[in-house]
């Protein structure tokens, strides 16, 4: 085994890896990327690769390139600390960088949130107002306020309820929640709380009951 092998090797013990072809899976990188690594060819890897394997590694980048880089400084005359100097400065701006795209997304997905949630944002408090004002006031007239904007939220995440609520279902263990006793799969049950799947994600089994 190589010495970089080696140092990757003791790397990976120190947070459970148990494999260089884990340290693939986990780093989101491929095994031809770690297998540079082992041969100690970090200076030709990008340093995007080379923040993802220090991420899964849980180290510093600069441990990384330290450790790495050690045998080169050893046989090179010429010090390469300017060109971890350099490095850490990338990493530092990819991070700013990541930050602020992190930011700009945030707040995309605010707005079209809020675009979509207009209707109840701007109706909600009144209409809450009248009924607070008028205990005779049907709340049946309320209802679509909140339905119609929640639904057209849901719809946009590419959410969708399991079963409408009040519906009679064939019990299903994997989507359903029983509410108290037992079924049979397939046994008839009636939906009391509802469930969600954003595709084929189960994100809330829905609450049904016996009949």
């Amino acid at each position: 085994m190589s010495n970089f092998s080696q140092k990757l090797q003791n790397l990976m013990q120190q947070v459970g890896i148990s494999s260089f072809k884990a340290l693939s899976r986990q780093a989101g990188v491929s095994e031809y990327q770690v297998l540079r690594l082992r041969q100690g060819k970090l200076k030709q890897m990008r340093l995007e690769i080379l923040l993802k394997l220090s991420k899964a590694l849980q180290i510093p980048l600069s441990q990384l390139l330290s450790t790495f880089l050690e045998s080169d400084i050893e046989s090179s005359p010429l010090p390469n600390t300017q060109e971890i100097a350099d490095l850490k400065r990338e990493y530092e701006r990819s991070q700013l960088q990541l930050q602020q795209q992190r930011e700009i997304l945030h707040k995309e997905f605010q707005q079209s949130s809020l675009q979509l949630l207009e209707p109840l944002l701007l109706q909600w408090p009144t209409a809450a107002k009248k009924a607070q004002e008028n205990h005779q006031l049907a709340a049946v007239k309320i209802v679509p306020l909140v339905q119609n904007s929640l639904e057209k939220l849901l719809k946009a995440w590419g959410i969708e309820a399991i079963a409408p609520v009040g519906s009679d279902i064939p019990y299903d263990p994997q989507l359903h929640q029983l509410k108290g006793g037992t079924a049979q799969p397939g046994e008839i049950v009636r939906v009391t709380h509802a469930g969600y799947l954003q595709g084929e994600r189960l994100l809330y089994r829905a609450t049904v009951e016996k009949l």
